[in-house]
């Protein structure tokens, strides 16, 4: 039965995220603001949801403030790729913290409960491995990934002086590297890049020697958690780490992908970005006891899932 008086605003809903959370949140029952001003999110990825009359979309940048009635806030907006967070980083820096100012605001003035989406970043290049959630990070404040790493950093900041100061209550969720169908397929992540290429019988372009770690969570597993912390009682905060903790070397991942996608393309080294971390894989003990959740969804099989959804859009590539 649906909760008719459960309105929940998804900011950056258009996005790869976004449009996952949306669907859940519809299929939960629940009616759907979804606010995207298009700059990496695309009306593609919600075209599907446009028929439900329980969904409403809105063009709108959260850099500017919000007038709406709601009674949750799940706040995404931000771009979240290297390439599209550098391409205009004043506006990303704007996007964390103005945006997470005038979220923050609005759930103030209607009494909403808010969920920050953050970043694994906030941990910069890391001295503790796996990070714990206790792990202040060390990051880089004048970087190429500044814009992004500090101002999800000032965002979590903000949030947490809105729930000492007013009492507001904040889920902070630490999202570490999420791949899945609908990811921008330009976006310089390294998951869509392969994939991409392979597909395109291009070479796979691979950062360093290849020996950098990351851990990957298929986003069906990612929205699952956010939807968890939502739940969560409201003395609980966050932060708390959402990622997969099996991790994986670039050039493992470059092989899987090539294997899964029977592609001939070879893989070309080229030099390591500066402040790019070596290794990122979350400890997600608070996770497990506090939401009672892991990641269900093994790589290979997210992969493959992956996969098919980017050669349908290359065009059966």
């Amino acid at each position: 039965m649906r909760n008719s008086h459960q309105r929940t605003l998804v900011t950056g809903g258009a996005g790869f995220l976004g449009s996952h959370l949306c669907e859940r949140l519809l299929a939960a029952g629940e009616d759907v603001l979804c606010v995207d001003n298009y700059f990496t999110g695309t009306k593609a990825n919600i075209a599907h949801l446009l028929a439900d009359p329980h969904f409403e979309l809105m063009r709108h940048d959260v850099t500017f403030p919000l007038y709406v009635e709601v009674d949750r806030i799940y706040n995404l907006a931000c771009p979240a790729s290297p390439v599209h967070y550098q391409h205009d980083p004043v506006q990303t820096t704007k996007t964390s913290v103005h945006g997470a100012i005038n979220m923050l605001g609005l759930a103030k003035r209607v009494k909403a409960r808010i969920l920050q989406a953050s970043t694994s970043e906030v941990y910069g290049d890391p001295e503790v491995h796996p990070q714990p959630e206790s792990y202040w990070g060390r990051v880089n404040p004048v970087g190429l990934r500044s814009c992004y790493d500090e101002g999800k950093r000032c965002a979590e900041t903000l949030f947490f002086d809105y729930w000492r100061q007013h009492r507001l209550q904040i889920k902070v969720v630490r999202i570490f590297n999420t791949y899945g169908p609908r990811m921008h397929p330009n976006d310089g992540r390294v998951v869509s890049n392969f994939i991409v290429q392979a597909l395109r019988g291009e070479d796979l372009t691979l950062f360093g020697d290849g020996s950098q770690t990351r851990s990957f969570c298929y986003v069906d597993d990612l929205i699952e958690a956010m939807l968890r912390v939502m739940q969560t009682p409201a003395d609980f905060t966050g932060p708390i780490n959402i990622g997969n903790p099996g991790e994986f070397t670039m050039l493992e991942l470059a092989e899987m992908v090539l294997r899964l996608t029977g592609s001939r393309s070879r893989i070309a080294f080229k030099p390591l970005p500066s402040d790019d971390p070596r290794q990122r894989r979350p400890d997600i003990s608070l996770a497990q006891s506090a939401i009672a959740w892991e990641p269900q969804i093994p790589l290979e099989d997210g992969l493959a899932r992956t996969i098919d959804y980017f050669r349908k859009l290359l065009g059966g590539a």
